[in-house]
């Protein structure tokens, strides 16, 4: 595959960049920036494997180092003053070599970015690799490598601290925090029938010393005190925010679905089951006068995949309105709270100091809206019902810690999602803003999957317009499918639409700058980035 960037000087990749192992963009078409316009050509070699890629840019510039960052007076496309972002690969850094996974292929695709008039992108730093053999021995070159990449582009860049497991692409917890795990199985979330999720530890664990004599309060506290003193030259000027992960996907909630295909179908399943929520149960069960309630989460409540009612718990005037429902719901969705504060807290309090804002993700359970008791979000922790607004104490705690937060789903529609599932994206999405706009927490959008819903960017658009509680958006994410002469057009169409800011005079190319080329090449059998 030929990655072609002609019109802009390279970014200057560090030898262990360009040494490290560069996989392409499948499915990456040929397609061209002339002008700030880009556009798909034709090209014999899309029906083969080698792909040609190349961007043409006759009024851009080489990245000078006065003009690092977006901001007044620059090229950044809002809308109503909203920021876009772009997410990067997953994977963009090698779970088996720590190495950047897609160099070359990265560093055209920010080039790309930058000529948009995109602000900056979001990147992924995962526990399981920084800190994968040892406790306390971190490895931050691939991830340093990429932040000096971005830098010398002329982006923003978001940072997301992921203290989960994924599945795809496979990057586990650290190895040494795994091998606690086998002997000590109760480190994770269980569910009724005993299953344990391994991909984040249970928060009834985060001041119990069951990581080697520490607790993970303190374990995520020293990655974060690292991650501040490694990457100072870049927080507050390129690194601008910070996400702290907070559960399952970085997300505050509980896997309640994470064995259903998506977080749409089924009611989930409660995860109070690990001998650590058992425990917190039922002290709290036998302060507030009701021992016989501490010994189990709810018997009558459906698994994972069940209609919600195909059990009693969540029907009309059943389990879930009764005195027990609202003790346990209470109980469940306050821990769920506590362990937000404790971490956004932690994140506030480490880099309060370094000119960046903190960020955390909740998550959009939609599926089950349009019923009183919304099973779905319940399951997660999150108790919002026809009777309780579950939404106000989660922004109430954002706005405590002087943070932001990520509400994914903004390209979704009512009218696209099934009916028998009584959906609603929309509703859920305002009800959520509105508990902001009243606390005054600042909202930064995401979509739910780069796939392509149906009308996804007119949705986007419509949420992005006229929000005062909505300053940034982030579009995941970078990949094979994000290039793909089926999507990127749009996507190029959709930033083409936002409000651009004239052009600063310090923002125009000279005439040496014009002519300025530069080109990376790829293996021609290449491996696609992995998408979310």
């Amino acid at each position: 595959m030929e990655v072609s960037v002609i019109g802009s000087s390279q970014a200057k990749l560090g030898a262990s960049d360009l040494a490290s192992r560069e996989v392409g963009l499948c499915n990456l078409k040929n397609f061209r920036v002339v002008n700030d316009r880009v556009s798909f050509g034709q090209n014999n070699r899309w029906k083969k494997a080698g792909i040609s890629f190349t961007l043409r840019a006759h009024r851009t510039e080489p990245v000078r180092e006065e003009n690092k960052r977006s901001g007044p007076g620059t090229s950044s496309k809002t809308v109503d003053g909203v920021r876009l972002f772009v997410g990067l690969p997953l994977d963009a850094v090698s779970y088996d070599c720590n190495s950047i996974n897609h160099a070359r292929a990265i560093a055209a695709g920010l080039k790309a970015l930058k000529l948009l008039g995109v602000e900056g992108v979001e990147l992924p730093i995962w526990w399981g690799i920084v800190e994968k053999e040892t406790m306390g021995e971190y490895d931050w070159s691939g991830y340093l490598a990429i932040a000096e990449m971005v830098q010398k582009v002329g982006l923003n860049l978001h940072v997301s601290l992921c203290f989960h497991g994924s599945k795809k692409p496979n990057i586990p917890l650290p190895k040494w925090v795994s091998q606690i795990g086998e002997s000590q199985p109760n480190i994770f979330f269980t569910d009724k029938s005993g299953q344990h999720y391994k991909e984040c530890l249970s928060l009834a664990v985060d001041n119990l010393p069951v990581l080697d004599g520490k607790t993970p309060v303190q374990v995520y506290q020293a990655f974060c005190e690292s991650f501040k003193s490694s990457f100072s030259p870049f927080l507050g000027s390129t690194i601008t925010s910070i996400s702290m992960g907070l559960g399952p996907d970085g997300e505050l909630r509980y896997p309640s679905h994470h064995q259903v295909p998506s977080k749409t179908q089924g009611a989930g399943e409660f995860q109070c089951y690990d001998q650590n929520m058992l425990s917190l149960l039922k002290q709290h069960a036998e302060a507030s006068g009701n021992p016989l309630w501490g010994l189990g989460g709810p018997h009558d409540a459906p698994t994972y995949d069940q209609s919600p009612y195909s059990t009693g718990f969540f029907n009309d005037g059943a389990s879930w309105e009764s005195s027990y429902g609202v003790f346990f719901l209470s109980w469940y969705s306050n821990q769920l709270i506590a362990h937000g504060d404790c971490l956004l807290s932690m994140a506030s309090s480490t880099f309060g100091d370094s000119g960046v804002t903190i960020y955390g993700k909740i998550p959009l359970m939609h599926s089950w809206y349009g019923t009183r008791s919304h099973p779905s979000e319940l399951t997660a922790g999150l108790y919002n019902t026809a009777n309780k607004d579950g939404y106000e104490p989660v922004a109430q705690m954002f706005a405590k810690n002087s943070c932001k937060m990520i509400l994914p789903g903004m390209d979704l529609s009512d009218a696209k999602q099934p009916k028998e599932n009584h959906s609603s994206p929309e509703l859920l999405l305002s009800q959520i803003m509105t508990a902001c706009r009243k606390h005054e927490v600042k909202v930064s959008g995401q979509n739910s999957s780069v796939s392509g819903v149906p009308g996804g960017f007119e949705q986007i658009k419509k949420n992005l317009s006229g929000d005062e509680v909505l300053d940034l958006f982030t579009y995941q994410r970078m990949g094979a499918s994000f290039f793909s002469p089926e999507h990127f057009p749009l996507f190029t169409e959709f930033v083409r639409s936002l409000k651009q800011p004239e052009l600063h005079s310090d923002d125009l190319p000279t005439e040496e700058e014009e002519g300025a080329e530069s080109t990376v090449l790829s293996h021609e059998s290449s491996v696609s980035m992995q998408t979310a």
